[in-house]
C-alpha cells in the first residue's frame, strides 16, 4: 500500500502569525512517514477549532514556522510507523488528535487515535471528537455535575457549548444558556431550560430568577474577558468556574482574594489533562461513542473546502457558526 502513498499533497500552512490573510493554501505539501508510534492518515475530514485561531493570531506560540494549523481529523490510516501503535492497520477509519491537521494527509500518534464505530459517519466523528472529549471531560472532572444542579453555559449553541447543555441535561443538572442574536432556538432545542443574551445585567436577573437568589453551582465559560466577571457574580457559595476559551479576548490576570467572599473554585483545564493515559483516553472515547450512538446531537455547522479556510475562520471568530466547522480536502 506504501507505493499508492503520494509524495506530496494539498495543506494549509502559515509563515507568520496575523489575520486570516497569513493562510495560505500549497497543493504541494510533501507528505510526511510515519515514525514510532504513529501512523499516516488520509483526511477525509478536518475539524476546526477556536485554538486554531490563537495559534494563527500568536496568541498561543506555535512550535515552528512554517506551521500547519490543526488539531483534529477523521480519515483512513495509509501505513503505520514501528513501535506500539494499538492495534491499528491500513484501512482502519479513524478519528484523532494532533497537530498538523489542516492537510489532505497528517500524522497521528496511535495513542491519540481511535477507531471509528460503524454507523458512524467521518463528518460526525470529526465534529464529535475533540470538542465533546471537551464537553465531556469537563462535566465529569472539571466540574461534576449532579442532579439538581444549576448550570451557567455560555456560547450554547457553538460546538462545545451546545454539547455541554446536552451533557448537562443528561446528567441531570438544569441549563442556563446564553448565546448570541437569533440562536435562541438552537439552545431551547438541545434542552436548555431558561436561555439569554450576554448583557451583564440580564444574565444577573436571569439567574437570580432561576436559581431563587443562590446562584449557579458551576459555570462553563468559553468566551473569556467579557464573562469572566459576571461569572464571579452570579456563582453560588462554594461554586465552580471553569474558563476554557477566549473567544472575546484572554481573561487578565485575577486577584486570588476576588474567590475568597463565596468560596469559589477556578480552573482553567485543558482536554489533554484529562486524558493523557491511554486508559483515560480509551475510556472518554468509549463513552463518546456511546453517547453518540445515544443520540446526543453533533451538529455540523458546515463543511468548507480546505482552499476556503480563511471563510471558516472568519465564520468562526464572527460567531456566524452553529454547531462544528469542518474542512474537506
Amino acid at each position: 500500500m506504501a507505493s499508492e502513498i503520494p509524495k506530496a499533497g494539498p495543506a494549509v500552512v502559515i509563515y507568520k502569525t496575523g489575520g486570516r490573510e497569513v493562510l495560505e493554501y500549497t497543493p504541494d505539501a510533501p507528505v510526511p512517514s510515519p515514525g514510532k508510534g504513529q501512523v499516516l492518515v488520509k483526511n477525509e475530514f478536518i475539524g476546526v477549532n477556536y485554538i486554531d485561531t490563537y495559534f494563527r493570531t500568536g496568541l498561543y506560540p506555535a512550535p515552528k514556522m512554517p506551521y500547519i494549523l490543526g488539531r483534529e481529523a477523521s480519515g483512513t490510516v495509509l501505513s503505520v510507523g514501528s513501535g506500539n501503535i494499538y492495534g491499528l492497520t491500513p484501512g482502519d477509519r479513524v478519528a484523532y488528535m494532533g497537530e498538523g491537521t489542516y492537510a489532505e494527509y497528517s500524522l497521528a500518534s496511535a495513542a491519540m487515535a481511535t477507531k471509528i464505530p460503524e454507523g458512524v459517519g467521518g463528518d460526525v466523528a470529526a465534529a464529535a471528537l475533540l470538542q465533546g472529549l471537551t464537553a465531556l471531560t469537563f462535566v465529569r472532572e472539571a466540574y461534576e455535575v449532579k442532579k439538581g444542579d444549576w448550570i451557567l453555559v455560555h456560547a450554547a449553541a457553538g460546538g462545545v457549548g451546545g454539547l455541554m447543555v446536552e451533557l448537562v441535561k443528561i446528567l441531570g443538572g438544569k441549563v442556563i444558556a446564553t448565546v448570541g442574536e437569533g440562536k435562541e432556538g438552537v439552545a431551547r432545542k438541545l434542552g436548555a431550560d431558561v436561555v439569554c443574551g450576554y448583557e451583564t445585567e440580564e444574565i444577573k436577573r436571569v439567574v437570580a430568577e432561576a436559581t431563587g437568589g443562590k446562584g449557579v453551582a458551576a459555570v462553563f465559560d468559553g468566551v473569556g474577558k467579557a464573562t469572566f466577571d459576571v461569572d464571579l457574580e452570579v456563582l453560588a457559595r462554594k461554586g465552580t468556574l471553569v474558563s476554557f476559551g477566549n473567544a472575546s479576548g484572554p481573561v487578565e490576570p485575577v486577584a486570588l482574594f476576588r474567590l475568597t467572599a463565596k468560596n469559589i473554585k477556578l480552573l482553567r483545564p485543558t482536554l489533554m489533562g484529562y486524558v493523557a493515559e491511554r486508559e483515560e483516553w480509551e475510556a472518554y472515547t468509549k463513552e463518546l461513542w456511546d453517547m453518540v450512538a445515544k443520540g446526543v446531537d453533533v451538529r455540523v455547522h458546515d463543511v468548507y473546502p480546505l482552499k476556503e479556510v480563511a471563510r471558516a475562520h472568519e465564520d468562526l471568530e464572527g460567531r456566524k457558526t452553529m454547531g462544528k466547522v469542518l474542512l474537506k480536502p
